[in-house]
């Protein structure tokens, strides 16, 4: 069912409004409105402007718990919002202290990194580094060339030059060396590797030793900083986890303070001219109930003032839907949302579709063991995982079973039980001009008729609800459908029994008058509102719309009644299906069965069959019963507060 709701105008000084949301509005569950749009009547009006403090201070708290896997927090009664903010301030500077030296060591790991890179492909020239700065009369230059180009340098220059090349390493592009030439030809020789592309590389002076002494102490240099900068992460660890369950009640606080601070963003305020003193407003939904509670608690409050309106006090905003259904129907909310969620004049069909789809699902996959599968099995994962389908086929599977005895099917096995009422294969009844027909095809048809007169009487109530005419009394789904339709059912079971029909004035009274107020729905729905506009301009097109549209409607009422056969025809074709896995299993004519095919043909026919009669059981939902009455057009309750928290 949908919750009544009222409409609340909160009002009170400016700087009370703290006091207020948290302590009044957080118990209660309000859907909040923005103000400045909802009160559009009121002058000077203007929106509540200021920077929510707390929001950093929870970002903060909310990486600390994401690097202890924090999903959950603590209840923020017990703590104050300055202790709340404290904890957080004191492991912010403790830890950024901790993160400002480990970034130190990241701005001294990427050097140390920078200058291996540097030295290593020269690790095999053993010589002191600090010792070629001593020389005088030789220049020495480190660097790489191409393989080619060093080619070319030993074949045509190298034995001319006044130089020494010494090799230290190669990749597969470059050779890496250092070359050593006179002071006095430096220029020359300079110039021409320089034309071989040789690539200087420039090795800090600041290292003692060979090249591979330096590497070594860079080597060392970097596993100590990475084992330091390790430790600071242990350290900020060691912090967070000493101060993990103040953290929890802190982060909840804030999470408490910043969400009642950003009911500013859909606040106004308004400044009274006689004393200059500015005042917030607050507009929102709240249940009935929460409603007279809350008034009550405010009414010893001189600061705050509260006025209540009824949804239907000329408002142009819908109120928003808040579903409230028994426990054991709640999980079907599912499909209801699924569709969309039903306008506040609407009927809330949750309740409807939990006994229709159960009932359904069981009448199609009537099978004890199967269907205490699904039960069992349903309702633990809902039990363990709270997943809403999971009840919704555990629901099933109950009914499943009903109709396993019902139809004296046991995992597939009919001649263990004796059915209460037909095997759905065999059983067949006479019908006048057609013959033997299934009986489970006659009662699916009759079933889909009852329900068909069902959604009327629900399309009716909706067009009452929502002050409709055309669509309570000329629709096709309204009462002059629901007198022709329910004429039509009536002559087919006295027909199919044997009783006299009606006369035939009768007759036509029945499908005439009907079929006529539901051609001339439209201009009829208009004079009832008194319009002025409620004829046709284009008579002609009129007419000849309303004859293709009569048509489409006898259509839809024959395909929809119609479409119900496919109950029947899953109830006998999981029958045939069963068979086919006794079949295989070789227990046909009473021989020994494999079990082991027995067991597993059960569990297919009971995932697959169970998958398929679930898709076409919520598609006689949706397509044949919620078209006739149902929109699902409404907004969702969304309340504010602790409770919604929770």
């Amino acid at each position: 069912m949908i919750v009544k709701m009222k409409f609340l105008s909160i009002t009170g000084p400016q700087n009370d409004i703290d006091r207020v949301v948290d302590q009044y509005l957080s118990k209660y569950e309000i859907h909040l409105e923005n103000a400045l749009s909802k009160l559009n009547t009121v002058e000077n009006l203007r929106p509540y402007m200021e920077l929510n403090p707390y929001r950093e201070l929870l970002n903060k708290a909310d990486s600390f718990c994401q690097q202890l896997s924090i999903t959950s927090c603590r209840s923020s009664d017990v703590c104050s919002k300055e202790h709340a903010m404290e904890v957080i301030q004191s492991l912010d500077t403790q830890i950024n202290e901790i993160y400002k030296q480990k970034s130190e060591m990241e701005h001294q790991l990427e050097e140390a990194k920078a200058s291996l890179a540097k030295i290593l492909p020269f690790s095999s020239f053993d010589f002191n580094l600090h010792e070629l700065l001593g020389f005088r009369f030789i220049k020495f230059r480190f660097g790489k060339i191409e393989h080619e180009y060093y080619s070319k340098l030993q074949k045509y220059i190298y034995d001319d030059l006044d130089t020494l090349f010494f090799n230290c390493s190669a990749d597969k592009k470059y050779v890496w060396g250092v070359y050593f030439v006179p002071s006095v030809q430096a220029e020359k020789i300079d110039a021409i590797y320089a034309s071989m592309h040789f690539e200087r590389a420039y090795i800090p002076d600041d290292y003692t030793g060979t090249p591979k002494e330096a590497c070594n102490e860079l080597e060392k240099t970097i596993l100590s900083l990475e084992k330091r900068m390790d430790d600071c992460d242990k350290q900020v660890a060691g912090i967070l986890e000493q101060n993990k369950e103040e953290l929890q009640y802190a982060k909840s606080k804030l999470e408490t303070l910043s969400a009642n601070f950003d009911v500013r963003k859909l606040a106004a305020c308004t400044t009274a001219k006689e004393h200059h003193q500015t005042f917030y407003i607050l507009c929102g939904w709240m249940s009935q109930e929460d409603a007279s509670a809350f008034q009550k608690d405010i009414e010893d409050d001189d600061d705050i003032y509260c006025i209540v309106e009824d949804e239907d006090s000329g408002r142009v905003d819908e109120p928003p839907t808040k579903l409230k259904n028994p426990k054991i129907f709640k999980p079907f909310e599912m499909f209801i949302r699924m569709y969309g969620l039903p306008a506040y004049n609407e009927i809330d069909p949750t309740i409807f579709v939990a006994l229709t789809y159960a009932f359904i699902f069981g009448a199609m996959f009537g099978d004890v063991g199967q269907g205490l599968l699904l039960a069992v099995g349903g309702f633990l994962l809902y039990r363990f995982k709270k997943i809403n389908l999971a009840a919704i086929v555990g629901c099933a599977g109950v009914f499943s079973t009903i109709f396993g005895f019902l139809f004296g099917s046991i995992f597939g096995f009919e001649d263990i039980i004796e059915p209460l009422w037909l095997r759905p294969v065999d059983h067949m009844t006479t019908i006048p001009f057609i013959g033997k027909l299934n009986t489970v095809f006659i009662v699916a048809i009759a079933f889909g008729m009852i329900l068909i007169l069902i959604t009327m009487v629900f399309h009716i109530i909706n067009g009452l609800k929502s002050k409709d005419p055309e669509a309570t009394w000329f629709d096709t789904n309204g009462l002059a459908g629901l007198v022709f339709y329910g004429a039509i059912v009536l002559t087919v079971v006295l027909f199919m029994t044997g009783h006299t029909l009606p006369a035939t004035i009768v007759l036509v009274v029945m499908f005439g008058i009907p079929l006529l107020l539901i051609a001339l729905k439209e201009p009829l729905g208009k004079l009832v509102q008194k319009r002025a506009d409620y004829m046709p301009k284009q008579k002609g097109m009129f007419v000849v719309q309303t004859f293709f549209e009569l048509f489409e409607v006898l259509l839809s009422y024959f395909s929809n009644t119609l479409s119900f056969v496919r109950i029947g025809a899953f109830a006998v074709s999981h029958a045939a299906m069963m068979e086919v896995v006794l079949m295989l299993a070789g227990a046909e004519n009473g021989a020994t069965p494999n079990w082991a095919v027995i067991v597993l043909g059960n569990l297919f026919v009971c995932g697959m069959e169970g998958l398929i009669v679930g898709i076409q059981v919520l598609r006689l939902e949706y397509y044949e019963m919620f078209s006739r009455f149902y929109h699902g057009t409404g907004h969702e309750f969304k309340p504010f507060g602790k409770k919604a928290a929770k």
